[in-house]
């Protein structure tokens, strides 16, 4: 008979109980879950006991989780919330769910920037940038800061992009106790000098250089293929294969798929365990077939519903490969018996490096399960040219005249140089020391000076960060600029004391209702105040307005490269074809190509506004970036399915997801409050629907362990109301239909065929048309063209609504129409709408089809 593992709670004294009991009580239950402390551990928890901050430096698998769970459960015994940050959601997510189970749901909150459940609860689980805005801004003013705070996977504070969200923690006045822990910290003297004279607490730091497991390294001389399946026939599997690049991994997988990696029964067992699963996507058919044949694929371009299964099979025992970059190397908790570099090599966005020691020992550490795997293995491959001369040399054998006749291959193209000598170096290498990244910009300034005591906190931030005093005095002046181009974007405001005095700042969005009434600006871009003012200039009467909103906040946040430069090569193909029917020569035709590029609205009017912009705020050194992907969706009623397939962007499905997501947050949360119209409103509620039902597997498996409703997200779990389709879809509908009159105005037929789906051909639109053209001189895009009288949806079908948008032509006419057909069962499948394209046609005298 079977018994169930012993409850954490039921093993602890208490809540006020002395703290040494509290630990003598985790020590018991840890035993008696076959988890017996290792001695760094219990050296962790009886440091935290004592009061003490911690740095945890231990190998990778050593068991860090455990040293935070005590300090949680200390934490709670002095009625104190806890507090743990990690990296990435995904990281965030396994840790929410592994404190559920232990703590029960009601006592566990997540927060990751799009969604948050239960975030009031005794533990909250979260990014670290979502801990650095509640710790600059309001949330722990008014109540206690966390009594713990586990900064997990430290060594991210040393990130040029991140870095900043690992620091500002430690560097406001507090009670709150910190373990920093992380497989690869290297030299973080200074910064538990700083802590210990901040918050006047000694710092213990933990270093230990002993694996629970022992790690067997070995260089391979054999080819890739080989490899695998040496390592899947001696049971050392599965095997975790790192690429350099997102597209590296994927074309490995496919060559994989045909080795005898698995047998008859896993491959039924993998297609169990897959069934039900929502592999609908157009990656998602092809990750399909690669992991019925038992191999994985895992890397930042796939949705993170795909990563969450490739993880959850590759726990189960049922992958024998999984082909990806360095997105495992940031203490996701899945096995990996080996793990082996394809290159010692890294593409990191701007060129092929070799692997840094931090990032070689991130990765490397991640073979082996303590107390599942008796050792792991980090292996390397040799280059493919230096195996292939190596075997060619073999062939020759012992003869000095045959070895001088064989031919040397000769590396790839770029390739970036690594051998044995490389591989042997850094796995003696110590991790790089961390760098301070801390960074002002418009969101840490306008949440600082959003406090009671704004002034005050940004000056101890400004002063007494970890930077060097000449990047502190560049920091210092960077603030006032911000805060000058706040004042000017109208969400600050010096307040003034009766002797007329500054008695303080305001910082938010105002409105004029006579309220006072404020809601915090989050800044998601430090271009942010830029856009504030930009849109100040709108006029939200403008038929154009709210897709021209869109553009300003496309413009501001990160340039997605993959999906811009498919969007490119898509114009480039357009305008080849349209040159090549009307003759052009292909010398002209190859000229003409050097000025396509993507979509860019709005650029002439972006580019000189940021040149005024930079006359008062000379610190900004940023570029708008224009670029219309979601105005593109909204303006061609497309999904997101329908826009990865248009683009073959199979491979950046988690690309364009995050892309949204902070166009998303930016249009929901970081406008002025008289910027938002109905229609707008209605834009932001149709795109968080549309992410929604692309992939919200965090919730729903939320919703499925709690057992009943979702406390608090922003992220829904139903694209569609009970009550039936949301009002945001005649929104998009609508913008859908205009975005095809203001195509056929320019007459685009070549965009209008490729992006609309069920159009013509473009010479078939031109003959449409061609009646059209020939009684009147232009299609109008004015404000009446865009009225409700030229619109109308048909619903009374019930399952596919009929669109009817008339064409405004100059003599006012309106005898022209477009009609376009929604199925709402689709719409529902997708989370938005897709506008078919139906037919052109001329209405009669009394409105019927002539």
């Amino acid at each position: 008979m079977s018994t169930s593992p012993p409850r954490l709670l039921d093993r602890l004294p208490p809540v006020g109980s002395d703290p040494s009991d509290v630990i003598d009580g985790y020590s018991a239950w840890a035993g008696e879950t076959g988890r017996p402390l290792y001695p760094h551990q219990e050296d962790a928890a009886l440091a935290l006991a004592s009061g003490s901050h911690v740095v945890l430096a231990t190998p990778t698998g050593s068991g860090k989780s455990m040293a935070a769970i005590a300090g949680i459960v200390l934490a709670r015994n002095a009625g104190r919330r806890s507090v743990w940050t990690a990296p990435i959601k995904a990281l965030v997510a396994e840790k929410f769910f592994e404190l559920v189970d232990l703590l029960g749901a009601s006592e566990v909150g997540l927060a990751i920037g799009d969604a948050s459940i239960n975030r009031d609860a005794p533990v909250l689980v979260c990014t670290a940038e979502v801990l650095a805005n509640l710790v600059l801004g309001y949330a722990f003013l008014h109540h206690a800061g966390p009594g713990f705070a586990c900064l997990d996977e430290f060594h991210y504070y040393g990130d040029t992009d991140r870095g900043w969200a690992w620091q500002v923690p430690l560097l406001l006045p507090n009670d709150t106790q910190f373990l920093l822990a992380s497989a690869t910290l290297g030299d973080v003297s200074p910064i538990i000098a700083d802590l210990e004279a901040r918050t006047s607490t000694p710092v213990e730091n933990i270093t230990s250089v002993n694996r629970p497991i022992p790690l067997y390294p070995e260089w391979r001389g054999t080819p890739l293929a080989e490899s695998i399946v040496d390592a899947v026939e001696r049971g050392l599997y599965p095997v975790y294969l790192v690429h350099s690049t997102q597209a590296a991994a994927v074309e490995q997988a496919q060559s994989l798929v045909s080795l005898p990696l698995t047998t008859r029964e896993q491959r039924e067992a993998i297609a169990a365990a897959v069934k039900g699963e929502r592999l609908t996507t157009g990656f998602g058919q092809t990750l399909a077939r690669y992991l019925r044949n038992g191999v994985g694929v895992h890397h930042a371009g796939m949705l993170p519903r795909y990563r969450r299964l490739v993880e959850r099979l590759a726990g189960e025992g049922l992958l024998a490969v999984i082909c990806g970059t360095d997105t495992l190397g940031v203490g996701i908790n899945i096995p990996i018996r080996t793990v082996l570099f394809s290159a010692l090599t890294k593409f990191d966005g701007q060129k092929v490096r070799v692997l840094r020691a931090r990032e070689f020992h991130q990765l490397a550490g991640r073979a082996g399960r303590p107390g599942f795997d008796p050792d792991g293995h980090v292996w390397a491959q040799a280059p493919e040219h230096v195996i292939e001369t190596n075997r060619a040399l073999a062939r020759a054998g012992d003869d000095p005249k045959a070895q001088r006749k064989v031919k040397r291959a000769a590396p790839p193209k770029g390739f970036v140089h690594f051998d044995e000598n490389t591989f042997n170096r850094l796995l003696a290498a110590s991790p790089e020391p961390l760098v301070s990244r801390f960074r002002v910009n418009a969101n840490l300034v306008s949440s600082v000076l959003a406090r009671p005591d704004g002034p005050l906190v940004l000056k101890t931030l400004l002063l007494t960060n970890h930077d060097t005093p000449s990047q502190k005095r560049a920091h210092k002046k960077r603030a006032i600029h911000v805060y000058r181009s706040l004042e000017a974007a109208g969400v600050a405001e010096r307040l003034r004391a009766d002797d007329g005095t500054c008695a303080g700042v305001r910082v938010g969005s105002l409105v004029d209702d006579g309220t006072n009434d404020r809601v915090d600006v989050r800044f998601a871009s430090p271009l942010g105040p830029f856009a504030l003012e930009v849109l100040a200039t709108f006029d939200r009467d403008d038929p154009a307005y709210v897709l021209d909103v869109v553009s300003v906040v496309e413009s501001i946040i990160e340039n997605p490269r993959a999906i811009v430069i498919a969007q490119e090569k898509a114009a480039r193909a357009m305008e080849i074809a349209r040159m090549k029917a009307a003759g052009v020569p292909y010398e002209e035709r190859i000229e003409n190509l050097d000025g396509i590029t993507w979509p860019k609205p709005l650029a002439e009017t972006l580019d000189s506004c940021i040149e005024l912009y930079r006359h008062s705020h000379p610190w900004v050194w940023e570029d708008p970036e224009p670029k219309s992907i979601l105005r593109e969706m909204l303006e061609t009623g497309e999904t997101f399915n329908g826009f990865i397939k248009r683009y073959k962007l199979e491979r950046s499905e988690g690309l364009l997801l995050r892309y949204l997501t902070d166009a998303w947050r930016t249009l929901d949360r970081s406008l002025a409050n008289d910027s938002y119209t109905d229609a707008l409103e209605d834009v932001i509620e149709w795109l968080r629907l549309l992410l929604s039902a692309t992939d919200a597997s965090l919730l729903d498996e939320w919703t499925k362990l709690s057992g009943g409703e979702v406390a608090e997200h922003h992220v829904g779990h139903s694209p569609v109301a009970v009550v039936g389709p949301p009002p945001a879809w005649r929104t998009s509908i609508r913008t859908a239909a205009f975005g095809w009159i203001e195509l056929l105005a320019r007459k685009a037929y070549p965009s209008f065929s490729e992006r609309i789906e069920g159009a013509p051909t473009p010479w078939d639109l031109e003959n449409l048309l061609s009646d059209y053209w020939s009684e009147h001189p232009s299609i109008e895009t004015t404000a009446q063209a865009r009225s409700a009288a030229f619109f109308s949806i048909d619903d009374s079908t019930g399952g596919t609504w009929t669109v009817t948008q008339r064409l405004c032509d100059p003599e006012g006419d309106g005898d022209w129409r477009i009609l376009g057909t929604v199925d709402l069962t689709r719409a529902a499948d997708d989370g938005g709408p897709t506008l078919v394209f139906g037919a052109v046609s001329r209405l009669g005298l009394f409105g019927e089809q002539a």
